[in-house]
């Protein structure tokens, strides 16, 4: 059963898990469950996806409920008005803000810039974000005795493919989890020490106006699960709203 978060004479948004695809794709051919599928089945009607999260990433994933109220959301999200919120755990300590323009191809792989004439294939994009929350763990993941990982709010301003997660591989900072664009040894090292194995990316929060009466919706996706747990177990929760805690809210504290 999907978690409804909204909704509405047009609209339905749910809280996507991590792991399950929005529609059918030629990339995985031999997967049998899709949100639009499911949630067609659940509530009964027709549903129109307007926008797409990757298969890892969880969080707040938004219909139609009509073909006419789609094509207002698509016009929408073509004219970037809604404003997108994730949260990642990356590899290392970011600076406390910054922005990330940097082009990214088209290409379903992990090549962000090629040379000569394949650069025409680069398309323009850009993050903003902003570092909620650090710690330094006593494990040496890599070269050093300890390892560093962050907390980070991530906004897109543009909705390329991958696009925050190549933006953070281009800054050295992986989301953890991220099999094609992060960093196996430290995503092992999630597995093994937290039993953490999924992508850590979750849309956390999606505000657009309502395509028909105009209100501004705010859409929230609270963390669950992995995701909520291990954010709790590192003490971060301090560091976000309280609508964002979800379960990480009844996470001992690790200080206590």
């Amino acid at each position: 059963m999907l978690t409804v978060l909204y909704r509405d004479d047009h609209l339905i948004a749910i809280d996507k898990p991590s792991g399950l695809l929005v529609h059918r794709s030629e990339i995985d051919r031999r997967e049998t469950r899709f949100a639009v599928q499911l949630l067609r089945d659940q509530i009964g009607r027709q549903v129109f996806p307007v926008h797409r999260l990757d298969r890892g990433t969880s969080g707040v994933l938004l219909f139609a409920l009509d073909a006419a109220t789609a094509r207002l959301l698509n016009d929408g999200f073509a004219a970037r008005q809604p404003g997108k919120t994730y949260l990642a755990v990356v590899r290392g300590h970011p600076q406390d803000s910054g922005d990330i323009d940097h082009p990214i191809t088209r290409q379903p792989d992990e090549r962000e810039y090629v040379h000569g004439d394949a650069q025409l294939n680069a398309q323009p994009a850009f993050t903003r974000y902003r570092t909620l929350a650090r710690c330094e763990l006593p494990f040496a993941v890599e070269r050093y005795p300890q390892s560093r990982y962050a907390l980070v709010a991530l906004q897109p301003e543009t909705g390329r493919r991958h696009q925050l997660r190549r933006h953070l591989k281009h800054i050295a900072h992986p989301i953890i989890g991220d099999a094609t664009h992060g960093k196996g040894v430290h995503n092992r090292f999630f597995q093994n020490q937290f039993n953490v194995g999924r992508m850590l990316l979750h849309a956390v929060e999606l505000r657009l106006p309502h395509p028909v009466t105009g209100e501004t919706l705010c859409l929230t996706a609270p963390l669950t699960g992995d995701f909520a747990r291990l954010v709790g177990e590192l003490g971060w929760r301090d560091a976000l709203p309280a609508a964002w805690l979800g379960d990480a809210a009844a996470v001992p504290d690790p200080a206590s």
